[in-house]
């Protein structure tokens, strides 16, 4: 069956996280575009600091106060949405949170919230969301992972983990909608490192404040791919041409992306010791500063990658790139 998605202006858009950071750029750029957007996450404050910038510039906007490592919690999303603009066109999952340290530093207990939050909050969004996109003819989901949903890093393992978690659910989601002939759009959304609070809600183990290995790209980025989605069904898109080559190079000569841990264990330990500031991994963050060292940047591959074709040609010379970036660093 053919998926035909709505253009955005006629869509209503649920996006979870979107109190900060990714979510929120999506909430702000969906809005622009004509989007009613329903904006869910666990910090009512920050959440409805989104909305009431929306509203400001003409937009419509609707707060649920839910936390997605709870199965309930997506049902009332969807009631709410439901109740208050009739229908959902496409759910995004995008909530998530990471933990710095090595995987013997990190608690069993601390890993297993992250599995709450990063995994179980995608699978029970996306079940939601697909019986009821299901009712209404179509539409699309679209799950947030990561680079390191195809290429693990170290001082993020658990992190990594939980995004192979998604990538492996979205793709078999995918596979069993596709059989079923339900016109439902499925996308993975794979950033490279992204100029947003990530750091300041992670939780750390590190005796030094994290950092983002370069290059950091700017959330916009993501978000400009993320509306793609909404509007052209594919199955998945990197953002940051840094994100296309890892995975291949990680794919194509696993060998020789392993001799870059030491590069990625320095390029993540910041230079200032580790500070006694909260976290996001059990209770709700807010909107974040961003490191002005790690102010994010444009990223032309995620533009191309949005042309059809553009993409196959880029990504053969991303990888030959990232090949010799590699070598160099031995």
């Amino acid at each position: 069956m053919k998926i035909r998605l709505k253009p955005l202006k006629e869509q209503v858009v649920v996006i979870t996280g979107a109190g900060s950071g990714i979510g929120a750029a999506t909430a702000r750029l969906a809005a622009s575009r004509g989007a009613r957007v329903v904006l869910a996450g666990r910090g009512e404050d920050a959440l409805n600091a989104v909305a009431h910038e929306i509203e400001a510039q003409g937009g419509k906007a609707l707060v649920v106060t839910a936390d997605v490592g709870v199965e309930q919690d997506h049902e009332r999303i969807l009631e709410q949405a439901m109740a208050a603009f009739g229908r959902v066109d496409t759910w995004v999952n995008n909530a998530g949170v990471s933990i710095f340290g090595t995987l013997e530093q990190v608690p069993l207990a601390d890993q297993r919230k992250l599995f709450d939050t990063n995994y179980w909050g995608v699978v029970y969004g996306s079940l939601t969301a697909v019986r009821h996109l299901k009712s209404q003819g179509g539409g699309a989901l679209i799950n947030i992972g990561s680079e390191v949903s195809d290429r693990a890093i170290p001082l993020q393992g658990a992190y990594s983990a939980t995004k192979h978690a998604v990538k492996g659910y979205t793709d078999a989601l995918r596979m069993e909608l596709q059989e079923e002939g339900a016109p439902i759009s499925v996308t993975l959304i794979k950033p490279a490192a992204v100029a947003t609070g990530y750091t300041a809600h992670a939780r750390n183990y590190m005796d030094v404040q994290p950092q983002l290995p370069p290059p950091v790209y700017a959330a916009d980025q993501v978000a400009q791919a993320i509306l793609h989605a909404a509007e052209h069904p594919v199955r998945d898109m990197f953002v940051g041409g840094a994100a296309r080559a890892i995975s291949a190079l990680g794919r194509t000569m696993p060998g020789l992306s392993d001799r870059m841990a030491g590069w990625l264990f320095r390029n993540q330990r910041g230079k200032m010791p580790a500070g006694g500031g909260s976290d996001s991994l059990f209770e709700a963050g807010g909107e974040h500063p961003v490191d002005p060292l790690q102010e994010g940047r444009k990223s032309a591959y995620t533009q191309l990658a949005m042309h059809r074709g553009a993409s196959i040609v880029t990504g053969v010379l991303l990888v030959g790139g990232a090949a010799l970036w590699a070598l160099r660093r031995r």
